[in-house]
């Protein structure tokens, strides 16, 4: 098991969270040796942000570790892709800066791949718990342009629409799934050439899942293990930025319909997401009593929506390699 895994962490002004990650797989790493690269990308931060990764990597942290540095934001799909090519290990790590890992969650991982080869997985994830230990609900079903509408327009939150993401069940135990969550995600450097990696046209957001959706269309399946554990601080590096987060939600959320959908799919994506789903938004802002700033955001997040609009043509469907 030793020299299993390369570990790809993608940083965007986020040094002290990606800080912390690479010093608890310092103290996994010791005790597994199942590490053979950790490899951080950042995507083009800021100038103190990078003195302090560069600092933390020359304090030396016990990892084998290798820096790359971005002079601008790449894309967080463009820049995992990046980190996958620096390495030569059988699995593929990709490590989100907010991830925390326990114990011997890494090597338990590798551990289901290697085990898992005769049965098709290709792709595994672990427990995924907030810093009170709350399980996540971090796996997902691949979505249907009815359950993507009618997350638009908030139908799932009301129990109209069944969730994308997999809250009817506990996840106490371990088994097969559509898809688990990119902070922790494991897969087969096999599988992953195979797909081309993570097509670069999801700057942030749906990557995932659409690598998840192309290996199970080659065959390859998904296993979620229950045994394993990761702390999350979900959303943890992008909190700072609403607009912009919730621009490239929606901006892949109708790639992805683009990419996967026929006609009658991409129209009632596109038609929920950019016509009900501002109002509704809108709405649950003010009757909640929501700030003025998470209007502008809102109204700042779909001008540069509509802005985008003419780069999202149907060619966005022929699937990447």
């Amino acid at each position: 098991m030793v020299g299993k895994v390369d570990i790809v962490i993608v940083s965007w002004n986020s040094s002290a969270l990606t800080i912390r990650a690479l010093e608890a797989l310092a103290k996994t790493a010791q005790l597994s040796g199942v590490l053979s690269r950790v490899i951080v990308v950042d995507n083009g931060s800021r100038p103190e942000e990078i003195e302090l990764l560069k600092a933390a990597a020359d304090g030396g942290l016990g990892l084998p570790l290798e820096m790359k540095f971005n002079s601008a934001n790449e894309g967080f799909a463009a820049a995992c892709n990046q980190g996958a090519a620096g390495g030569v290990a059988p699995f593929i790590l990709f490590h989100n800066p907010d991830v925390v890992v326990l114990q011997d969650a890494v090597e338990a991982a590798a551990m289901a791949l290697e085990r898992g080869e005769a049965n098709s997985i290709g792709i595994v994830g672990v427990r995924l718990v907030d810093g009170n230990g709350t399980v996540h609900r971090c796996s997902s079903r691949f979505p249907t342009p009815g359950a993507m509408a009618g997350q638009a327009m908030g139908l799932d939150r009301i129990g109209l629409v069944t969730p994308v993401r997999s809250t009817d069940w506990d996840h106490a135990d371990t088994r097969e799934v559509d898809q688990v969550m990119g902070a922790f995600l494991m897969v087969r450097r096999d599988v992953f050439e195979q797909l081309g990696g993570f097509d670069e046209r999801f700057f942030v957001y749906y990557d995932d899942v659409d690598l998840s959706l192309r290996a199970r269309q080659r065959g390859w399946r998904t296993l979620y293990l229950a045994d394993a554990t990761a702390v999350h601080d979900e959303q943890g590096t992008t909190q700072s930025a609403k607009a912009a987060r919730l621009f490239y939600l929606l901006r892949s959320r109708l790639l992805y319909a683009n990419k996967h959908f026929g006609w009658g799919g991409v129209l009632v994506v596109w038609s929920a997401t950019l016509f009900i789903e501002p109002v509704a938004r809108g709405i649950n802002i003010i009757s909640g009593g929501g700030r003025r700033q998470d209007l502008a955001a809102l109204v700042r997040a779909y001008r540069l929506l509509f802005q985008s609009l003419p780069h999202l043509k149907r060619d966005a469907r022929q699937a990447a390699p």
